[in-house]
């Protein structure tokens, strides 16, 4: 089994700066770092972490809170984190707030047994928690934001990514526009519908069908109800993929044509966006970005950095399939998939 001096001498450092370059120290420079995780890698080098703990009294896990599971964007989210923390030498442990008391994660940072925690999918409802963990851990939001919590928080840009879907259905000639959301609670929902809301500015105010769930069958109900409308909408904005795929099969139950009589677009782009069936024109979050800045971030923070909190906004993109009609003026006539980046 390799050591840290292995690493160490892969690497061509000492055993020391292994330690502090897989443990996030900011005395460490990226492209050390890089070559410390590179060596670390190829040994399949772990870290022992009992004697870690003894070393530095700490645990080496690192505690994630999130919830609605049944939108893949949270699963993918979750092994994405992992094999982030795991390319740090961290271990990750997950409490689903949805099925578990979320005090559990309070009690664990009270006992010693996480060193920080991540949140993806935090609200205003979530304040007592963050207050509880964040008076003896560092904290960091990703995904959603809260506004007055004093912490590092990485998102998307969804008021941008909301904006850029109102002026691809504009650009097109698509006048009847309609909203399919969902409850206002979650940051990313507020800001994407506001985006869209001010890029619709001028015209028409969207048809708005607000569901109780952000669910496929959700979705379906909710498109139902727009396609009864008496000046139907030819375009529709659904406030995520999960949505959108509902409404998608929506249209098709009721022999609605998409793209020929309605648009379809939805917001994340999971995975089931680009299969065949659905073929869904969605704005894309860069996840993965998203989740490297929070392990970073999350990593600083335990290595003692006492900076002011970061709150960064990363470019949404949209991407066009067959669930739309046509390119914006601007795009090449022969693309068939475009991806077009948000301002």
């Amino acid at each position: 089994m390799a050591t840290s001096r292995d690493v160490a001498h892969r690497a061509g450092v000492s055993q020391s700066t292994v330690s502090r370059a897989l443990s996030g120290h900011p005395g460490v420079t990226e492209e050390i770092r890089r070559r410390v995780q590179a060596a670390a890698r190829d040994l399949a080098y772990v870290p022992n972490a009992a004697a870690r703990a003894m070393r530095t009294s700490r645990s080496g896990n690192i505690g994630v809170v999130t919830a609605r599971l049944h939108n893949p964007i949270y699963p993918e989210m979750l092994q994405l984190l992992g094999r982030e923390l795991r390319q740090a030498g961290l271990r990750m442990i997950v409490w689903n707030s949805d099925e578990t008391d979320e005090g559990a994660a309070a009690d664990a940072a009270r006992q010693g047994m996480v060193d920080g925690i991540i949140f993806t999918s935090a609200t205003q409802a979530s304040t007592a928690l963050y207050e509880e963990i964040a008076q003896r851990l560092p904290v960091v939001l990703v995904n959603r934001t809260v506004e007055g919590w004093p912490c590092d928080q990485v998102e998307s840009d969804n008021h941008a990514g909301g904006r850029i879907v109102a002026a691809y259905f504009r650009d097109a000639g698509r006048r009847r526009i309609g909203l399919l959301s969902g409850p206002l609670l979650p940051s990313t929902i507020r800001n994407r519908e506001t985006g869209f809301l001010e890029g619709c500015g001028g015209g028409p105010a969207p048809a708005t069908v607000r569901v109780d769930a952000f669910t496929y069958a959700a979705g379906a109900t909710g498109m139902q109800r727009l396609l009864a409308l008496a000046d139907r909408p030819d375009a529709v904005f659904c406030a995520n993929d999960v949505l959108a795929l509902g409404a998608r099969d929506a249209a098709r139950a009721a022999g609605i044509a998409v793209p020929g009589a309605v648009w379809i677009v939805g917001y994340d782009d999971i995975a089931m966006a680009s299969w065949t069936a659905f073929d869904l024109t969605t704005v894309r979050q860069p996840i993965e970005a998203m989740v490297q800045h929070a392990v970073r971030l999350l990593r600083a923070r335990m290595a003692g950095i006492a900076a002011a909190p970061q709150r960064l906004s990363l470019p949404a993109a949209l991407v066009v399939r067959a669930s739309t009609g046509r390119l914006p003026p601007s795009a090449a006539a022969d693309a068939d998939r475009l991806l077009i980046a948000s301002k």
